[in-house]
């Protein structure tokens, strides 16, 4: 009986599912396509039928959500708020909010931060550093912008301020994901973003 394209999207969602609680719970490299075959439901040929191999399936799965900072800052937002460095760290904190709640961004999030990128598994990480590398231009972008206002502290550049802002937002969420969530994330993170933030921000002498 042939299936119709809805029951073959049923049965591919069925199948992502399956793949993250499993990479969740053995990792990448420990799990099997049979492990995700039985924890879905199907047989190892559906998921060729949608999947070339493992790593085609993890690229799905890495694609199936927006992670780490990837839709942190929509550009045009930042352009066009007349304070750029407010609208920054407006959606900075607003971006840990969601973390703090989606579940499911925590559990991929996980799975990478655990993963061994080394043979079959390298394009994930070569997909990783495509979506750092567009994203660190859309900070250097905004920050451009502040400086261009005048207000970018002299001390920064576009490019310093955007790889400080990256780098803490990542070791924030890793360190909240790894040593089993033992501080507020939002509020936390929040704190160190006004902190920073404020860093960032030229003082105007009177």
């Amino acid at each position: 009986m042939r299936r119709t394209k809805a029951e073959a999207e049923e049965t591919r969602h069925r199948i992502l599912h399956a793949a993250e609680r499993i990479f969740y719970a053995k990792g990448v490299s420990n799990a099997t396509l049979e492990d995700v075959a039985g924890e879905a439901g199907v047989t190892r040929g559906a998921i060729y039928w949608h999947f070339a191999n493992k790593t085609d399936l993890f690229l799905a799965l890495y694609n199936s959500v927006k992670i780490p900072q990837e839709d942190m800052l929509d550009p045009n937002d930042a352009e066009s708020d007349a304070d750029a460095l407010a609208g920054i760290e407006k959606a900075a904190g607003e971006w840990l909010d969601v973390m703090e709640k989606d579940e499911q961004r925590q559990r991929i999030l996980s799975i990478l931060l655990r993963c061994d990128y080394g043979g079959d598994l390298a394009p994930v990480l070569e997909r990783q550093q495509e979506v750092d590398a567009h994203h660190t231009k859309l900070l250097v972008d905004a920050f451009a912008s502040a400086m261009t206002r005048g207000d970018l502290d002299a001390c920064w550049t576009p490019q310093s301020a955007a790889k400080a802002l990256r780098w803490m937002m990542k070791g924030l969420c890793s360190e909240w994901l790894l040593f089993g969530k033992r501080f507020d994330l939002a509020a936390e993170g929040r704190e160190c973003l006004r902190r920073l933030f404020g860093s960032f921000r030229r003082t105007v002498a009177i």
